[in-house]
């Protein structure tokens, strides 16, 4: 085994121990999104995205990889809509949380675990590839996307949300602005979204993984172009229609972006 592959499964092993160590308060962030407005925010948001692709398909034929699942959030908002909904994710601990977190909806909706970056799907076997937050602390998320475009259908739609997460570890400027925020929601008496995590921990990893370092979505952008994808769109302002006052505040230096794409 060659040093390369090594650090690339230790780095693998580090990132799923981080969050099979954190899944159960992973778990209560989604919960508490469900509870919230962020819910119907989310939920509007992906659904306008797939109806504007899919205009007159019925959902229940429509079938939705959720990539990343976590906790499920994503899976379930998607099954309550009636959408087929495969939850997808490398971690066992993960997974298990999202069976609990769906209820009754658990029927409707398929638990696969597996490695982002190398599916077990045959191609062409999705109408959509949908994932929030996951991109950023992947070790080959070039990889991830070719394989996201491998098992999407052709003319399928591709939905990734993310943002500039730890770019504050190689940028002043944005180190700035990453101190400020936490200055504001102390400030404000918020709970801090970063310092109530293990971040010490989670800033290690953001220092090993490639696109810590990289503005985005330039990078994605240039990548879905090589896999064969198209019409390739980006939103750079979702963060009042999807995120609490707590949150905006939080993440006020690293918005979210949205990228929708669609396969050859």
């Amino acid at each position: 085994m060659t040093k390369t592959i090594m650090q690339y499964e230790q780095l693998n092993k580090e990132i799923n121990d981080y969050w099979t160590n954190r899944a159960t308060g992973y778990s209560d962030v989604n919960q508490s999104e469900l509870q919230g407005i962020q819910h119907q925010g989310w939920q509007k948001l992906i659904n306008e995205a797939i109806e504007n692709h899919f205009a007159g398909k019925t959902r229940g034929k429509i079938n939705v990889l959720d990539v990343g699942a976590g906790p499920g959030f994503f899976s379930i908002i998607l099954a309550e809509l009636g959408y087929k909904v495969t939850a997808f994710d490398a971690n066992e601990k993960m997974l298990a949380q999202a069976k609990q977190n769906a209820g009754l909806l658990k029927e409707c909706i398929t638990f696969v675990q597996g490695d982002a970056q190398a599916m077990p799907f045959s191609g062409d076997s999705f109408d959509i590839v949908a994932s929030r937050n996951l991109t950023w602390v992947l070790p080959k998320p070039d990889l991830a996307y070719k394989e996201w475009c491998r098992v999407l259908k052709p003319r399928g739609l591709l939905i990734n949300f993310d943002a500039n997460w730890y770019n504050y570890l190689y940028d002043e400027d944005k180190k700035k602005s990453y101190t400020e925020d936490r200055e504001n929601v102390a400030k404000q008496g918020y709970e801090d979204h970063y310092l109530t995590t293990d971040i010490n921990a989670m800033e290690k990893i953001a220092l090993q993984v490639p696109l810590s370092p990289i503005v985005r979505p330039a990078w994605d952008i240039e990548v879905l172009s090589n896999c064969g994808i198209k019409s390739i769109k980006v939103n750079t302002d979702i963060n009042n229609r999807v995120l609490s006052e707590v949150e905006k505040l939080n993440y006020a230096s690293s918005p979210y972006f949205m990228i929708t794409a669609v396969k050859l």
